[in-house]
């Protein structure tokens, strides 16, 4: 790999600013590959070089990518006045990062949210030129009927003159409350409620469980995040699909 400077590589793992990668440098207390370090501008391969500071072996991570069960009333955002965002939640080493939510959840909308720093990829799995599956867990005032599953295999246009593409829904039971997976192929604003509510189900609940080969994990409790795996970061890049 590339060789990178030292304090780039340090501050990749969210635990120092360059500033301070500059005075730990000074006072000693960063060694590479068990050598007290000379400068913070000199330039090391981050995968090979073993990294130490304070004693501590750092990790360098060329990109990070968590998983998150985002909760309701958040704002899928880096940051917002109006109130707290997804990034808010991070522990404070993760904020220094540059992560920012892949897609948005609305906020009163639960469930799979992928925040990363890698922005190429972030762009890949949203591209109109890509049509990557999201599957969501909806729960709707009304009965749910098969009429409502052949409007959504077809394709609707909403009044305001919206074209969606064919979508899926699957229903789980019916009747004065009815619960549903529905799957898109697109995002666009509000689509899930707004479809429903073209077919006299409003929502109440709404929770995106999978995002491509992407799943949520069930051990995380609303709030809660994790890293992804490597395998999961490897299915991330294999299930965009060419329109």
């Amino acid at each position: 790999m590339e060789k990178q400077r030292l304090d780039k590589i340090i501050a990749s793992t969210g635990k120092y600013s360059r500033r301070e990668v500059k005075l730990l440098v000074r006072q000693g207390r960063v060694l590479t590959d068990g050598v007290p370090a000379r400068s913070a501008e000199d330039k090391y391969d981050p995968e090979s070089t073993v990294v130490e500071v304070n004693r501590e072996t750092l990790t360098y991570r060329r990109y990070t990518y968590l998983m998150m069960n985002k909760p309701a009333g958040v704002l899928s955002a880096t940051e917002d006045g109006r109130g707290t965002t997804v990034v808010d939640l991070l522990d404070p080493e993760l904020k220094k990062l540059g992560l920012f939510p892949v897609g948005r959840l609305d906020k009163d909308t639960v469930g799979l949210l992928l925040l990363t720093n890698d922005g190429p990829l972030g762009h890949e799995l949203l591209s109109p030129r890509h049509h990557v599956d999201k599957i969501y867990l909806t729960r709707v005032n009304g009965c749910l009927t098969e009429e409502d599953c052949a409007a959504f295999r077809a394709g609707m246009v909403l009044e305001d003159g919206l074209h969606c593409l064919p979508a899926e829904l699957k229903i789980l039971n019916t009747g004065e409350t009815s619960e549903a997976l529905v799957t898109l192929r697109e995002g666009k604003y509000h689509q899930v409620k707004r479809m429903l509510a073209a077919r006299g189900k409003p929502v109440c609940y709404l929770c995106r469980i999978q995002m491509g080969n992407l799943t949520l994990d069930s051990a995380l409790s609303p709030g809660a995040y994790r890293f992804l795996t490597p395998a999961e970061v490897e299915d991330c890049r294999n299930n965009r699909r060419d329109s």
